[in-house]
């Protein structure tokens, strides 16, 4: 009599369920292997080409108009260039959504002006124009004193801020945005003769935080 080998039902079911688990073992395994290389790769890219954050100047600042029209309301026009280097030698930049605007004694006295989005290439140097003009602009009672003291002393400062998101390039690879802002400062003289202060053109070096 010839020995029954048939498994049962029950046996195949078992067997159809070990085999479907290591199915699922491979699967994790192959997505997990696949991941976690595009990650190296991404992570070794970023050591290899680890971007520097970009370089920002003051190449002039013009102020047409700076007058106090009431007790809390500013008038004011100002033509503003910046330079912008990319001191990266690999790597690009995509500038996303740019505003610049003025700060005066910590108050802001020009509304928010927004500049189209750019790419810079590496060891590319550009020039990013402005006009800065706020009409009616509310500001502090305390501001016209202020002003009229900096006339006294020949001189003011003024700080230029500009607000955005860039993205790295490396070959086809374009990383996320990342919030930078940018802060120059400069001390623009005063004349006896003049109501608004002179033009300011210097190579004043920003200071950009990513």
């Amino acid at each position: 009599m010839s020995q029954i080998n048939e498994k049962s039902p029950k046996h195949c079911a078992n067997k159809q369920a070990i085999n479907f688990h290591k199915f699922n073992k491979k699967l994790f395994y192959y997505f997990s292997t696949f991941f976690l290389t595009i990650l190296s790769l991404i992570f070794l890219v970023w050591l290899i080409f680890h971007p520097t954050k970009p370089q920002f100047s003051l190449k002039e600042a013009n102020i047409k108009q700076l007058k106090i029209t009431g007790p809390s309301l500013l008038n004011s026009s100002i033509q503003l260039t910046l330079l912008s280097n990319n001191p990266n030698k690999n790597v690009g930049i995509y500038y996303d959504e740019l505003l610049l605007y003025t700060y005066y004694k910590d108050e802001k006295i020009t509304p928010e002006t927004s500049i189209a989005p750019f790419y810079q290439e590496h060891g590319e140097t550009n020039f990013l124009s402005a006009s800065l003009a706020g009409n009616q602009q509310p500001v502090g009672q305390s501001l016209a004193y202020e002003v009229q003291r900096d006339k006294g002393i020949g001189r003011m400062a003024l700080n230029f801020k500009v607000m955005g998101k860039l993205r790295w390039k490396v070959g086809n690879w374009v990383s996320g945005r990342h919030r930078f802002i940018v802060n120059c400062i400069t001390t623009m003289p005063f004349r006896p003769t003049f109501s608004t202060p002179l033009s300011s053109k210097q190579g004043t070096e920003c200071s950009t935080t990513v």
